[in-house]
């Protein structure tokens, strides 16, 4: 009668187990499916980039942003600042995030009053991007590699109307700069609508919220977006003006180079 009931105890275990690593998988697929669902050879956009302070000032730029897959699939990302109100001096400098699978993404950054690129440290990914809620880390997050974390499915809930897997991922990398992050995943469409950010300690300092979509060029696209800094009491808002996908964008474009001329 022992041997039975441990048997059938055996049994059961291996039944959670497998269970759980279902989950795992599912949300995993889930996850991965929601960060590669816009399929696009590039991405042109010109943004208006607003940020609002704790006591609800606010300061506004004006940016470009080109994105394209190298050669081996790796994401790469420029982001150009073409008019800043406050502060002026921001006017003119330019950002490029190139994908790295074998640890951190390789980044530099051309400040005009410094007249000169410079390489950014993986040490400097939680750093705030040129003022913004942004940090370093957070500009190449949405291209993050799925396998970098583990994900499972907390639970289904409704968000703006929509039905929603609720994912949790944590990163294997005990270095990156967020120990969790919680996403709301729309079951239909895969749109991530909002990704809540979670530091060592296990406090939620940051939302991501996808506020406006619309369907351009036959793909649902985020129009506006909401980063907020919690401990901070700041925002930054990101409201796309002009997107193009699969337009012609020069290989040049994606080199410390062209951070420095802004010629392709």
């Amino acid at each position: 009668m022992k041997r039975n009931s441990k048997f059938i105890i055996a049994v059961m275990l291996l039944g959670i187990a497998a269970a759980a690593f279902a989950q795992t998988g599912d949300a995993a697929a889930i996850v991965d499916k929601s960060r590669n669902r816009i399929n696009a050879a590039t991405i042109q956009t010109r943004s208006r980039m607003v940020i609002t302070a704790k006591d609800g000032s606010t300061g506004n730029r004006v940016i470009d942003q080109y994105s394209k897959d190298g050669s081996k699939g790796e994401s790469r990302v420029v982001v150009e600042f073409k008019h800043s109100s406050n502060p002026a001096n921001i006017t003119g400098t330019r950002f490029l995030t190139i994908e790295n699978s074998g640890g951190n993404d390789d980044q530099w950054i051309f400040l005009p009053s410094l007249g000169k690129v410079r390489r950014i440290a993986a040490s400097e990914g939680s750093g705030s991007f040129v003022g913004t809620d942004l940090s370093y880390t957070d500009i190449s997050s949405a291209n993050r590699n799925t396998d970098l974390d583990t994900h499972r499915i907390l639970r289904e809930e409704g968000y703006q109307g929509k039905p929603c897997y609720v994912i949790e991922s944590t990163p294997k990398d005990s270095g990156y700069q967020y120990s969790k992050m919680v996403q709301w995943i729309d079951k239909a469409n895969s749109v991530n609508y909002k990704i809540e950010l979670y530091d060592k300690k296990g406090a939620h300092v940051k939302t991501l919220e996808i506020l406006k979509l619309e369907e351009k060029q036959g793909r649902l696209s985020p129009m506006v977006t909401k980063m907020s800094t919690l401990t901070a009491g700041t925002s930054t808002t990101i409201n796309v003006d002009i997107l193009q996908y699969d337009g012609n964008i020069p290989e040049t474009v994606f080199t410390p180079r062209y951070l420095e001329t802004g010629r392709p």
